[in-house]
């Protein structure tokens, strides 16, 4: 059997989102190779991301960057050129806004992202929401971006200023809550059960359903071993760092630290 899409899919064994996903790249490659021409994706999510990695590279292909605006951003865009090309960072198309207000002490990524998506703007066009004591930055496609430019003064009960930030320098300073605890294993299920703060049954139940990744992966193996260091997405809970495994209690129990992102 050739290397395809549907050979990927199937070898893979993909639920319908991570189908579509991977249908989409495979058509991406077929019309840069037809036409000569880059294509671009739309904003990709870190499980996303390693998806497509992993199919590009069962392909063969080497011809491809992602971006999201700076060094070290999380949601970025795939883009896959001929072999004639190197793609600039201007070719991406994306524009960063700024959110100023007195009062943005009290407002969370979710307010910002929820705001953009009372536009219309959907995910795909969403970047990283990076948020401060004064505002936030976001990163968005052009369209995105003249849409909450003009659109957004308020953001819940706070009145915000708008404006184009292309150029402003961006870095990530995430913030996390500490979660400590004690697990029978560092099997997946018991980590997540500790780490989503839900009963080990229902960990297992959320894994089963393709709710969690590990390392930007989705695994459904409840009994996978996870590693100091290993980053967890949980869809509903968050995201967690196992930052720390300690030494074991007298019923050898391990002892854990978890960051969860804020």
């Amino acid at each position: 059997m050739g290397r395809d899409k549907n050979s990927f899919i199937a070898a893979n064994r993909l639920d319908g989102d991570s189908r579509l996903l991977v249908s989409h790249i495979g058509d991406m490659l077929s019309i840069c190779e037809k036409s000569c021409t880059p294509r671009f994706s739309g904003f990709l999510s870190e499980g996303e991301l390693a998806l497509a990695e992993e199919f590009l590279s069962y392909m063969g292909t080497e011809e491809y960057e992602f971006f999201g605006g700076y060094e070290g951003a999380m949601r970025r865009i795939l883009c896959i050129y001929p072999e004639y090309m190197q793609p600039e960072h201007g070719d991406f198309q994306l524009r960063t806004i700024r959110f100023d207000s007195r009062g943005a002490g009290s407002l969370t990524h979710r307010d910002y992202l929820g705001s953009l998506m009372a536009l219309g703007i959907n995910r795909s066009q969403t970047g990283d929401i990076l948020c401060d004591e004064s505002g936030a930055y976001a990163v968005l496609s052009p369209s995105a971006a003249e849409m909450a430019v003009f659109g957004i003064t308020k953001i819940g009960r706070v009145g915000v200023k708008t404006r184009y930030a292309d150029g402003e320098a961006l870095s990530r300073e995430d913030k996390f809550s500490e979660i400590t605890a004690t697990v029978a294993s560092l099997r997946l299920d018991c980590v997540i059960s500790a780490a989503a703060r839900v009963s080990r049954e229902k960990a297992a139940a959320l894994i089963r359903s393709g709710s969690v990744s590990v390392n930007h992966g989705i695994t459904e193996s409840v009994s996978e071993n996870v590693a100091e260091g290993s980053v967890l997405s949980v869809r509903g809970c968050g995201r967690f760092i196992l930052s720390e495994i300690g030494g074991s209690t007298k019923k050898d129990r391990i002892h854990i630290t978890i960051k969860k992102f804020l």
